[in-house]
């Protein structure tokens, strides 16, 4: 038995020495997302437990709390990019997407009376919230309240009509510091060495057995 408690006792070092390396290795990412480092010192970890884990079971019966399975080491590497594989493949140009959708307003009241909810949602109780002023500054209001998401206009006070989504390849990424704030062309306006990879064009009434392409057409 002598042997085994020690083995045991080498197996729960290894576990407190993975768990300091990985300690470490967190605090050294910083919140960095797949950190390489951070993944090997979580998957020594979970083999240090793991090993433990079955050691004490064939020792004493007794189990950890600790409900992990092994990792191998060589796939793991392999599926997330540790030694040995591909540590990042940058594309070399800007992924750029384009879309409008335009809308039909059935009844003007009905979609200000929509806006002014949203408005007075995100308002705090003791402020009155400013009245909506027309259409357009009542599709903002929902935008905003949707953080800026399409979505937030599928309401049935707007009535979709046709839209189009462009994906292009460009050089380098839009700065909006260098367009005015009522500039609508600049920001959306292609460079000349700007690719078109595709266009998705979108037809949000056509009757499903009609012949037309509904998922639009690529260039």
């Amino acid at each position: 038995m002598t042997d085994q408690h020690g083995e045991l006792d080498a197996a729960l070092e290894r576990v407190i020495e993975a768990a300091r390396h990985h300690l470490t290795a967190v605090r050294a990412a910083q919140g960095r997302v797949d950190d390489d480092d951070v993944w090997q010192a979580y998957v020594a970890l979970n083999n240090a437990s793991f090993a433990y884990d079955e050691q004490l079971l064939d020792a004493f019966g007794e189990v950890t709390p600790w409900d992990v399975d092994s990792i191998d080491p060589d796939e793991a590497d392999e599926r997330f990019g540790g030694e040995g594989a591909e540590a990042s493949d940058p594309h070399p140009r800007v992924i750029s997407v384009r879309q409008r959708r335009d809308y039909r307003v059935p009844s003007i009241s009905a979609l200000l009376r929509a806006a002014e909810a949203a408005r007075r949602e995100g308002t705090p109780e003791d402020d009155e919230p400013a009245p909506v002023e027309g259409v357009g500054e009542a599709v903002l209001e929902l935008l905003q309240s949707g953080d800026g998401s399409l979505g937030a206009l599928d309401v049935p006070e707007l009535e979709p009509l046709d839209g189009v989504v462009m994906v292009s390849e460009v050089g380098t990424p839009v700065d909006l510091e260098s367009f005015d704030d009522d500039d609508a062309v600049g920001p959306f306006q292609p460079a000349g060495d700007d690719r078109l990879v595709g266009r998705l064009d979108e037809h949000p009434f056509l009757e499903l057995d009609d012949d037309h392409d509904h998922a639009g057409h690529q260039h």
